[in-house]
């Protein structure tokens, strides 16, 4: 179990509470509009009324005691600029700021971020590349050149092993997981024989993954 601090509860920052303390974490969440703190407080045990951009308000929170805080500001660039810098001051361990532009993530880590999230982008990228093919059930950029991809089983390699497949070496990808309803397999060896309804979950370049969703 881990501590975190959620500073400004727009929507992003009310399912990143909810979800924490799903988890079973510690978890305090701070905004300065009381109606919305107030609704927040029935499902988390932890809610102060508060403008972090003021110091003594961050100060009073005790920052340093939390393994992660997190900026979720989403009106004024300016104050998620504010508070993230106040919070390394105050001796915050780990800060993750919220970002929706290059330039914006490019300042918060000059001044004390030490990870910057894009909610909206990474979720206008995965849903642009789910839609944009019939068989990617899921998708998740790893780096700039790999991701992660869920896609049913191609026809053609049923009843056929890994290794028969050779899908290292014909298709420059490598398969992490398979899925068949309620039974994982993870990291399958070379003699797993594909069945009808796997699901295989593959790392690899997105130009070779996406060629073996075609005509799945």
């Amino acid at each position: 179990m881990k501590s975190f601090l959620i500073i400004g509860m727009g929507a992003f920052g009310r399912h990143l509470a909810l979800k924490m303390s799903n988890l079973n974490n510690d978890v305090m969440i701070v905004d300065k509009d009381a109606a919305i703190i107030d609704e927040m407080s029935s499902m988390i045990t932890d809610a102060q009324i508060g403008d972090c951009t003021k110091e003594d308000v961050l100060r009073a929170l005790g920052v340093n005691n939390f393994d992660i805080c997190f900026v979720t500001i989403g009106d004024t660039f300016q104050s998620s600029l504010e508070i993230t810098s106040l919070l390394k001051d105050l001796g915050a361990k780990y800060v993750i700021s919220k970002a929706s532009r290059d330039i914006q993530a490019k300042f918060l880590l000059k001044n004390g971020a030490d990870e910057v999230v894009y909610p909206d982008k990474d979720m206008a990228e995965k849903l642009a590349v789910r839609c944009s093919s019939n068989n990617v059930l899921d998708f998740f950029s790893v780096n700039s050149e790999y991701s992660l991809y869920e896609t049913p089983v191609k026809h053609n390699w049923v009843g056929f092993s890994i290794e028969e497949v050779n899908v290292r070496k014909r298709f420059h990808i490598n398969i992490l997981l398979i899925k068949n309803g309620d039974s994982i397999m993870t990291l399958p060896k070379a003699d797993y024989i594909f069945k009808e309804d796997d699901h295989v979950i593959v790392i690899g370049k997105p130009e070779d993954v996406l060629k073996i969703t075609e005509n799945v």
